[in-house]
């Protein structure tokens, strides 16, 4: 990669063309948190400018590869993969994985031309970002969580404008760049109404129903207590039960579970069209991915929150904490779930005044124009650079 190269994408064209932003570049991946805000942003995008040109960038073997074109994108990929906790192949290809996806990055930036970098998060946004800046097009951090993941405290001191949805964020990041904005949301992410819902699951509406979620890829500890849970929650309490417990432990489940002795159970790999789920569920029970956390809020539904204890800074647990300390959901950690699984469901899902205030206290939480707001700040930002030019 030549100087001559980078200056020519580095061009003063380049960064007039900033001034009115027709191309942009999304990067996300890994996860649903990750994933779906970027979807939200992009959406937003399409809204204000129909002719926009959108590109994202994630990786093959994640979830973004599959979920960002069925919402309409077209997206490119790149090598990157995360670090494991311990020795692994993976671990030792990594430098080379980092090297030829900064490369691919160049390539990708040299092609489209974006007008501006947003990063979301993920394996993605490292290389991405990092290229963007050394080629003098303008970064734009979203950051999903109240402590924000290394990539995108690595890229903040570079940004242009960092987007953050919990005020503790702003701690890690230079803070004449951030604006607290709250997570987006995807626009179509509605309750379907109750009977509907209801129908699409083939539920009666004289039983309640949980929601039981593990993330986009699952949760081992939520799976293998639903699994000792089972009949107490399904033949004692006689809930009916939606449960989503990722790609990679379904086929497990379903050698060790006779799903046939359940009638009320449906057990999934993963719920692309969450609005019937939402609209049967009288309670959820979920991880506390800052992207759930915001869409539990956006449509007031209660919930049991699971922090994985498995994240950096103990983000989730965090994430969950500004939301059990208004009575918009009950923390429940992990190490406790023996003993205090089964019995916080049967407290909350047959108490239907107190799930009317968590379901309040949520939307209380709500920041719905989050979207709306990014947008907003963007292109004001761009007013402004372009009145400095």
């Amino acid at each position: 990669m030549t100087a001559a190269a980078t200056k020519n994408i580095s061009s003063t064209d380049t960064l007039t063309a900033a001034m009115n932003p027709s191309r942009v570049l999304m990067a996300a991946g890994g996860t649903g948190g990750h994933v779906y805000p970027a979807i939200a942003i992009a959406d937003e995008f399409v809204a204000h400018n129909p002719k926009i040109n959108l590109l994202f960038v994630g990786t093959r073997d994640r979830m973004e590869w599959e979920t960002v074109p069925k919402h309409g994108y077209k997206i490119r990929s790149i090598w990157i993969s995360g670090l494991h906790r311990r020795l692994t192949i993976q671990n030792l290809l990594f430098p080379l994985k980092l090297l030829v996806s900064i490369i691919q990055s160049f390539f990708i930036l040299r092609s489209f031309r974006p007008d501006l970098v947003i990063a979301c998060g993920g394996f993605a946004s490292g290389p991405i970002g990092w290229m963007a800046v050394k080629l003098g097009i303008p970064l734009i951090l979203q950051e999903q969580n109240s402590f924000p993941g290394v990539t995108n405290r690595m890229l903040g001191k570079h940004a242009s404008l960092i987007f953050t949805a919990f005020d503790d964020a702003k701690t890690h990041f230079p803070i004449d760049k951030v604006r607290l904005t709250g997570n987006p949301v995807r626009s179509t992410l509605q309750k379907t109404d109750r009977p509907a819902a209801l129908k699409i699951f083939g539920f009666s509406d004289d039983k309640p129903v949980l929601l039981v979620l593990g993330g986009s890829g699952g949760a081992r500890a939520i799976n293998e207590r639903m699994v000792l849970a089972l009949d107490e929650l399904h033949n004692v309490m006689n809930l009916q039960l939606i449960w989503q417990c990722g790609e990679s432990y379904y086929d497990g489940l379903i050698r060790r579970i006779k799903t046939k002795n359940y009638p009320n159970l449906r057990l999934v790999k993963f719920i692309d069209d969450m609005p019937p789920a939402y609209g049967a569920a009288d309670l959820v029970v979920t991880r506390a991915g800052a992207g759930t956390c915001s869409e539990l809020m956006n449509i007031g539904q209660p919930a049991i929150l699971i922090p994985s204890p498995n994240v950096a800074g103990n983000h989730q647990e965090k994430n969950a904490r500004s939301l059990t300390s208004t009575g918009a959901a009950i923390l429940l950690k992990e190490e406790n779930l023996a003993d205090e699984f089964i019995p916080n469901i049967n407290n909350l899902i047959f108490d239907s005044e107190r799930l009317d205030a968590m379901s309040e206290a949520m939307l209380n939480l709500a920041k719905p124009d989050a979207a709306v707001q990014i947008i907003r700040e963007i292109l004001t930002y761009v007013k402004q650079h372009q009145n400095e030019q």
